[in-house]
């Protein structure tokens, strides 16, 4: 092992400690196994140990006599760098003090007038946030008083001639603030409205009140509609402008929230007028049913259906008179779905007609009483078979009748849309009795 500065011989093997791949592990297995025998026990690990000792010896020589002899040039380099670290460093420093000079200038104008800026900016933000819930508290409270002097004249209504108008006139406001308290999103007009204690004692003490009394003033409109047939022109004119009302209010308070816009439908209305014609229906079906078992009663009993059924039929005339409400909530392609209200109620019950319907469900739930009677037997089930084509022609009469307008309401044009062919509903009828009573 030779090769080292000033060509001096070297026991130290360098191109080896040198190499990239070098591994102490390695070295020191290879120094073991080429110093004993690999199948001596135990192995004898002062001699590799001596040759690791001894090249280390020759280094650390090595670098003694490269130290005292290159001390001079060592020291004349080191003091070289020394000089030029001092002049760098004493360049810099005038170079920091400007640059630290211009910092507190510009955190003197720039950062700290920004911190103040931004503090205005905060202030401003705020003061903007309390001038919208500010103006919506405000708009709120307008809208509730507006509500409560509509409500008010709804009430007097009541004790005088009526204002039926009223219904409509508080559902539009009540509308209204729907539209700004049901907007609780961050960035919407209603947001933060529910921490205010006014907005809060306003929806308790007047809004949910005066909606309630609403809804249950249009239900009680709907569920009491009537037009006999000694009913005046003007009284009809009358009774279908309060039922118009009644079915608008119930349009425009039908819930929203929850509901997906696009498959928005009236509820409450459609619920209201379903209400209405199943009662009649249950009412017709339970008249007719007992007075065919007492036939002197049938008569009666027939000119009763028969005026229920005029009133679905008035009932049908109104919806399709009636256009569909605009409703602020609900986007217009929703509500372009129906031009009026009849089309909803019938999309909503699967019907072509409100008679059809009403004659039909009549029918299928006659049959089973029918059938009743004439499985008890006796003197009632001999004396209806008896008068069997009397009785059909006596049903067959009363749907002709039922499906026409009463007198208050048959003008030309009513008269134009009750105007059909019956004969289907007629025979259904007729059937649901007459088939069940056996040859």
């Amino acid at each position: 092992m030779t090769t080292s500065n000033d060509d001096e011989p070297s026991y130290v093997d360098y191109e080896t400690f040198l190499s990239p791949d070098f591994s102490p592990a390695s070295f020191a297995n290879s120094l073991v196994v080429s110093t004993n025998n690999p199948n001596d026990s135990p192995l004898d690990l002062s001699t590799p140990l001596s040759r690791v000792l001894f090249d280390a010896q020759e280094v650390d020589s090595h670098i003694d006599q490269l130290t005292t002899r290159s001390a001079v040039p060592l020291l004349q380099h080191t003091q070289s760098q020394t000089a030029a670290s001092k002049n760098i460093i004493t360049a810099l420093d005038a170079q920091i003090k400007s640059l630290n000079d211009s910092y507190r200038q510009l955190e003197k104008e720039v950062i700290d007038k920004h911190a103040e800026a931004d503090e205005v900016r905060q202030v401003a933000l705020r003061l903007w946030e309390t001038l919208k819930l500010g103006r919506a508290v405000g708009r709120c409270l307008q809208l509730g008083r507006q509500l409560e002097v509509q409500h008010a004249e709804l009430r007097r209504s009541a004790e005088s001639k009526e204002d039926h108008g009223a219904l409509v006139r508080c559902s539009y406001t009540i509308l209204s603030l729907r539209e700004v308290l049901e907007k609780k999103s961050l960035g919407e007009e209603g947001h933060g409205l529910t921490r205010v204690d006014a907005i809060r004692s306003l929806e308790n003490t007047i809004v949910n009140p005066i909606e309630r009394s609403v809804r249950e003033t249009s239900e009680r409109i709907i569920r009491e509609f009537n037009v006999p047939t000694n009913m005046t022109f003007a009284q009809g004119e009358e009774s279908k402008a309060r039922m118009v009302s009644a079915m608008t209010s119930l349009y425009l308070l039908s819930p929203i929230v929850g509901v997906k816009l696009d498959k928005w439908t009236p509820r409450m209305l459609l619920q209201a007028l379903e209400s209405y014609i199943r009662a009649a229906l249950q009412t017709s079906v339970a008249i007719l049913g007992r007075s065919l078992g007492q036939l002197p009663t049938l008569d009666k009993a027939l000119a009763e259906v028969t005026a229920k059924c005029q009133n679905v039929v008035s009932l049908e005339l109104i919806l399709s008179t009636t256009k569909t409400p605009t409703n602020p909530l609900v986007s217009e392609a929703t509500q372009r779905r129906h031009a009026t209200l009849l089309q909803s109620l019938l999309a909503h019950l699967e019907t072509g007609s409100l008679p059809s319907f009403f004659w039909r469900s009549m029918a299928s739930n006659l049959a089973t009483r029918v059938q009743d009677i004439m499985n008890r037997g006796g003197v009632v089930a001999r004396t209806l078979k008896s008068n069997k084509s009397n009785v059909g022609d006596a049903i067959r009469q009363a749907v002709l009748k039922g499906c026409q307008l009463p007198p208050a309401l048959a003008t030309s044009k009513g008269k134009a849309k009750a105007e059909g062919n019956w004969d289907r509903e007629v025979a259904v009828m007729v059937g649901s009795v007459v088939n069940n009573l056996g040859r």
